[in-house]
């Protein structure tokens, strides 16, 4: 399995684990377009909060890795890693890449 399926696998059983707690029409829909946070994303401060360290722990299990992906910094930004799915799995990528330092 590839870096890529591994997080896009990490990133779904995040979303799995915060759809169970949340209520139906609140839910992420598991597609890499589903939004996130901003004008179309449904989410809800704290539950984003809570995807967040959820995405956090499932990378950490998948990878042996802390990461810490939320700063205040990323919401600002024009094109936010937390967009959608897509925009968060390829900012995951980014940044195991630098944790590995080989930038494969």
């Amino acid at each position: 399995m590839t870096n890529h399926e591994r997080i896009t696998a990490a990133v779904y059983a995040a979303v799995d684990e915060l759809n169970s707690q949340l209520p139906k029409g609140a839910q992420i829909e598991k597609s890499p377009d589903a939004p996130l946070y901003g004008t179309e994303g449904k989410l809800e401060s704290l539950d984003f909060v809570t995807f967040i360290m959820e995405v956090e722990d499932k990378i950490k299990t998948e990878f042996g890795v802390d990461l810490t992906i939320a700063d205040e910094n990323l919401l600002s930004k024009e094109k936010s890693p937390f967009s959608n799915l897509r925009t968060l799995i390829e900012y995951l990528e980014e940044l195991l890449k630098q944790e590995d330092g080989t930038g494969a």
